[in-house]
């Protein structure tokens, strides 16, 4: 589904003068310029130096926020950075207007590499959990571990609850929601997200729905935050038809990391049911399956997933200490072969007529 439509970027002089981006106790901002795009990144100074390195990626429609209640849990363990997509948070759109999950793994490779940050433990909730499968199975060398938090994989049969939000890929859409929504507060539409991302939305702190009133009001602001959202759906929607080596369920066969798979039972937007699927296609994989959970479960228990990746951590940590000493670790995931996979700095391109929301 190729978007014939051409790029709506407004030079970076035309863009309006919005409200400062909340920053966390212990978080700071930051610019990083690399051909083509600006990336806005949220770090928090590590509790010792030599901490690893670990990488955020959020979802469709969300920011770099989105891990603010998980990264300081693993304050201990890793040196954490949660990047804003392009077109999301506070990054301004890509110059060439594309969206495509490929353009968004792109991006992720093109700022580990030029920060040399790499390898990293990387983690992806939903949009980024495509996005991070993508580089995983592409850049084997950048990733030390692997977390998806409700991972955008293509399903069969799309729960009714997720079909709205995969409509703003149509041309149109967009201009119809908005002309219909034109009277809705910002308190309305954080309203309606929470109740479709959580699986309980009185669990959201009232200090926490005021911050995603803040937030949902200064994107109103942004000229180009439809047209993110549209192109980005749009760039998911074409991955999920993409077939062959390129196809997505292909890209998870291939990663070689340790990975913990991270599902929510109330998430409706991306089916419990794809769990067990996951489970099989990532050769090395752990499964944490909270019942109550919606689609953002770092948000909503961020310290079940702490406690996971943590355990993750212990479990590489033996498979390494074991494999150095010439003994045999306890196996862990699927067992699957582990086979010759590219290395060589490269990001697969989608096929041509399947190519992005760009």
């Amino acid at each position: 589904m190729p978007s014939t439509e051409p790029p709506s970027v407004p030079p970076a002089n035309a863009l309006p003068k919005v409200a400062a981006v909340k920053v966390a106790d212990g978080e700071r901002l930051r610019s990083v310029h690399l051909p083509g795009i600006t990336l806005t990144v949220r770090s928090r100074r590590p509790a010792r130096e030599g901490l690893p390195p670990a990488l955020y990626v959020h979802g469709l429609g969300g920011s770099s926020q989105n891990w603010s209640a998980l990264m300081p849990l693993l304050d201990g363990v890793v040196h954490s950075e949660a990047l804003d997509l392009p077109g999301f948070g506070d990054s301004p759109p890509p110059d060439d207007g594309d969206y495509s999950i490929t353009s968004h793994a792109r991006a992720v490779v093109r700022h580990l590499d030029a920060a040399g940050r790499g390898p990293v433990h990387l983690f992806g909730n939903s949009l980024g959990g495509a996005v991070v499968t993508r580089v995983a199975a592409v850049r084997p060398d950048l990733v030390r571990t692997l977390t998806l938090v409700s991972p955008a994989l293509p399903e069969i049969r799309v729960q009714r609850s997720a079909v709205p939000t995969g409509l703003l890929a149509l041309p149109g859409v967009v201009q119809l929601f908005n002309r219909l929504t034109r009277e809705w507060t910002a308190e309305q539409r954080v309203r309606g997200v929470t109740a479709l991302c959580h699986g309980d939305p009185a669990r959201v702190t009232p200090e926490g729905f005021r911050n995603a009133v803040e937030e949902m009001e200064r994107r109103l602001r942004l000229p180009y935050f439809w047209d993110a959202m549209a192109r980005s759906t749009r760039g998911l929607v074409n991955a999920y038809t993409v077939g062959g080596q390129h196809g997505l369920w292909r890209q998870a066969e291939r990663v070689l990391a340790p990975t913990l798979l991270v599902y929510g039972g109330r998430d409706q937007l991306v089916g419990y049911r794809m769990a067990l699927r996951a489970a099989r296609a990532f050769r090395d994989s752990r499964l944490l399956t909270l019942p109550d959970a919606g689609h953002v479960a770092m948000m909503e228990y961020p310290e079940a997933v702490a406690t996971a990746f943590r355990e993750l951590l212990a479990d590489t940590a033996d498979s390494t200490a074991a494999s150095d000493t010439g003994g045999t670790a306890d196996a862990v995931g699927t067992g699957k072969p582990a086979g010759g996979e590219r290395t060589d700095g490269a990001v697969d391109d989608e096929p041509a007529n399947q190519t992005s929301g760009g």
